[in-house]
C-alpha cells in the first residue's frame, strides 16, 4: 500500500475513539497528543533556557568585574562557592560547562525539534498523531527526567561539571582532577545518556511518520520546508547521537570501573597512576562526530521554520524550493565529515587537517543557496513586518555574520591564531546560538495561534526583537575582537596578564548589552504566558497561510480534523497565483480547469 493511501485510511477509524472524558493526569501530563507534547517540550526548554541564561549572566558580570564582590552571588552560589559574594574559579567553569550543556541541548535541540517536530509533522503532512504517540509520550518523559537529573547536579556538595561542555579528559575522566570531576560529572553523564536515548526515540517517531502517514496526494514535493528540515534533522540525529551515547559510556568505564580508554601516562600531584595506552584525542572524535552534526540538529529546524514563515508573510512562493532541500540534503550529508575542524591543533597530520579544511569549506555552499534564496524570496515580496518576520530576517542576518567567521575557523592554518580565543565563541553563538535562537522564536510567535488558540502582543513582540537583536550583535560582535587581540576563553579573570588589561573595557560592554538583553527576555516570557490565558482570540487561519495546520479548528481535537482529512492536490507555497483572486491558494484547494502547476 503506498504511503499516501495508508496515511488516507489511517483517518477512518478515529472519530470512533476517545468518548471518555480526559483527566488532567491523561490530557496534561502523560498525554499522547502530539500537540500537548509540543506544548510541555516548548515550556520544559524555556524554563531551562531562563536558567541556561541566567548562568550565562552570572558569568559575564565576574567577567567585566573580575573579583568585585556581587550580593547576588553569595545568595545564588553561596559562601562556598562565592564567600562575601566574590565567584571562586571552580564555580565559574561549572556555570560555563552547564550554561553550554542547557542551551545547546536542553534549550535548542530539544526546544525547537521537540516542539515543533512534534507540533507541525502530523499538522502539516495531514495525519491524525504521531506513528507511535506512546514512544512519543515517553521521549518527552526522558527529556524531562534528563533535565532534572541536569539540574540536581547543581546542588552536588563538590560542584556540578566543570571541564566545559565538551567535556574533555582528563577533567572529565579522572574523578580526582578537580571539583567538578566528582559526582556532578557522573550525573553530567547520566543525564546525557538519558537525553540521547529520548532523542534517538522522537528521531525514529518523526522519521516514520513523516515517510509513512502523508495524506492523500502529499508527495515529498508537496511536503513544506519545515517538514522537509525536521525529517532531515532527525536522520541526522539517527546517526550521530549513538557515538555520542558510546563516548559516555567509555568515559563512565574510564571513570568507574578502571578501564584506559582515554587516559594514559598521567600524573596527579607527583602521583603516578596506573593507567596505560588510551587516548584523550579518541575521545575528541568520538564527542565531535556527534557535535559537528549537533550545530546543524540545532539550526535546520531553525531554517525550516524561517523558510515557511518568510515565504508566508513575504505573499509570495519560497524561492528554489527544490533547490532548499537538495541544500539540506547536502548539509546533512557534508555535517558528517567535517567534524576534524574542531581539532586543528589536536597534533593531526597536517594532510587530514587540509582534508577536513576542504570539506568545512564545501558545506558554505549549501549554506549560502539557503542564504541567497531566502534574501530572492524576499525581493519584491509584500512583506508584513511582524514579529515572527522580523525574527526570521534576523536569522538570516545573523547565520550570514556567524557564517563568513566559519570561513576562517573552518581553515586549518588561520585557526591556529585563534583557536580557544573568544573568536570562536563569537562565531559559534551566532551561527547557531542566536541563529537558531531566532528561529525559534519565530516560530513561536507565528505558531503560538495554533498551540494556543489565542495571539501574542504584537507591541511586545517589537519589543522583543529590537532589543534582542541590538543586544545579541552588542553581545557577540565585540567577542571577535578581543578573540583576535588573543584573549582565550574558559579564564574566570584576566587580571593576571597585563597584555590583555586593555581589553577589560570590552568586556565590560559586553556584559552590559548581556544584562539588557536577558533583562528583556522578561518581555518574552511576561508575553507568552500571560497570552495563554488573556490573549486576544485566534482566528482558524490568522497569517493566510497555505499549508495544512491551518485547516485545523482553533480548538485541538484528538485525530486533528473533525471530519476526513483533507487531500493535498497542490505545492505548500501557491501564494499570489495569478490564477486566483485571492493572494493564498491552501493546499487542499483543488486544481482549477485548465490551471498549471506553478514550477518550483
Amino acid at each position: 500500500m503506498s504511503a499516501e493511501a495508508h496515511g488516507h485510511d489511517h483517518g477512518h477509524d478515529h472519530e470512533h475513539e476517545h468518548h471518555h472524558k480526559d483527566t488532567f493526569i491523561t490530557k496534561y501530563i502523560f498525554s499522547i497528543d502530539h500537540k500537548m507534547i509540543a506544548k510541555q517540550y516548548l515550556i520544559t526548554g524555556i524554563v531551562m533556557g531562563v536558567i541556561g541564561i541566567a548562568m550565562s549572566l552570572l558569568f559575564r558580570m565576574q567577567l567585566a568585574w573580575p573579583e568585585e564582590s556581587f550580593k547576588i552571588f553569595n545568595i545564588l552560589l553561596g559562601d562556598k562557592f562565592a564567600p562575601d559574594g566574590v565567584m571562586a574559579n571552580d564555580i565559574y567553569l561549572a556555570l560555563v560547562t552547564i550554561h553550554g550543556t542547557i542551551m545547546v541541548f536542553f534549550v535548542l535541540t530539544a526546544g525547537l525539534s521537540g516542539t515543533f517536530s512534534n507540533l507541525l509533522i502530523p499538522l502539516q503532512i495531514g495525519a491524525r498523531d504521531m506513528a507511535s504517540g506512546f514512544m512519543n509520550m515517553i521521549s518527552y518523559w526522558l527529556f524531562f527526567l534528563s533535565a532534572v537529573v541536569m539540574v540536581c547536579s547543581l546542588f552536588v556538595e563538590a560542584g556540578p561539571a566543570s571541564a566545559g561542555w565538551t567535556i574533555y579528559p582528563p577533567l572529565s575522566a579522572l574523578p580526582q582532577a578537580i571539583p567538578g570531576s566528582g559526582a556532578g560529572m557522573t550525573l553530567w553523564l547520566v543525564s546525557m545518556a538519558i537525553f540521547i536515548a529520548s532523542s534517538l526515540m522522537g528521531s525514529l517517531n518523526y522519521i516514520v511518520t513523516v515517510i509513512n502517514l502523508r495524506t492523500k496526494g502529499m508527495s515529498m514535493t508537496r511536503l513544506p520546508l519545515t517538514i522537509w528540515t525536521f525529517f532531515v534533522t532527525a536522520i541526522i540525529g539517527v546517526i550521530s547521537f549513538p557515538v555520542l551515547l558510546s563516548a559516555a559510556l567509555l568515559l563512565i568505564f574510564d571513570r568507574s570501573f578502571g578501564t584506559s580508554f582515554f587516559l594514559s601516562d598521567i600524573y596527579i600531584a607527583g602521583e603516578v597512576l596506573h593507567y596505560q595506552g588510551g587516548s584523550p584525542v579518541l575521545f575528541e572524535h568520538l564527542f565531535w562526530f556527534l557535535g559537528h552534526p549537533e550545530v546543524y540538529i540545532v539550526i535546520l529546524p531553525a531554517m525550516g521554520l524561517v523558510s515557511e514563515i518568510m515565504s508566508t508573510n513575504a505573499r509570495k512562493p519560497i524561492f528554489g524550493y527544490r533547490a532548499m532541500i537538495m541544500s539540506v540534503l547536502a548539509i546533512a550529508f557534508l555535517s558528517t565529515i567535517v567534524w576534524g575542524h574542531h581539532m586543528f591543533i589536536s597534533g593531526m597530520n597536517p594532510f587530514l587537517g587540509s582534508v577536513f579544511t576542504f570539506t568545512t569549506l564545501l558545506i558554505a555552499i549549501p549554506s549560502a543557496v539557503k542564504a541567497f534564496n531566502w534574501i530572492t524570496t524576499l525581493w519584491k515580496g509584500n512583506l508584513q513586518f511582524n514579529p515572527a518576520m522580523l525574527f526570521s530576517i534576523g536569522m538570516v542576518s545573523t547565520f550570514i555574520t556567524g557564517g563568513l567567521t566559519g570561513i576562517i575557523l573552518g581553515d586549518s592554518t588561520l585557526d591556529i591564531n585563534v583557536h580557544d580565543t573568544y573568536f570562536v565563541i563569537a562565531h559559534f553563538h551566532l551561527v547557531m546560538g542566536i541563529s537558531a535562537l531566532y528561529g525559534m522564536f519565530a516560530g513561536i510567535y507565528h505558531w503560538f495561534p495554533k498551540m494556543y488558540g489565542r495571539m501574542l502582543n504584537k507591541n511586545l513582540g517589537y519589543i522583543h526583537f529590537w532589543v534582542t537583536a541590538v543586544c545579541a550583535y552588542g553581545v557577540f560582535f565585540p567577542m571577535h575582537f578581543i578573540g583576535l587581540a588573543g584573549l582565550p576563553r574558559r579564564y574566570y579573570t584576566n587580571t593576571n596578564f597585563p597584555l590583555f588589561d586593555d581589553l577589560q573595557n570590552v568586556n565590560v560592554l559586553i556584559t552590559t548589552f548581556a544584562l539588557v538583553g536577558g533583562a528583556f527576555q522578561l518581555v518574552f516570557l511576561y508575553n507568552f504566558f500571560s497570552s495563554i490565558f488573556y490573549g486576544k482570540k485566534a482566528t482558524q487561519n490568522p497569517w493566510k497561510s497555505t499549508t495544512l495546520e491551518w485547516t485545523t479548528p482553533v480548538e485541538h481535537i484528538h485525530g486533528n480534523w473533525p471530519g476526513e482529512i483533507p487531500h493535498v492536490y497542490r505545492w505548500p507555497y501557491d501564494y499570489s497565483n495569478p490564477n486566483h483572486d485571492v493572494d493564498f491558494v491552501p493546499q487542499n484547494v483543488p486544481m482549477k480547469e485548465g490551471e498549471e502547476v506553478l514550477h518550483h
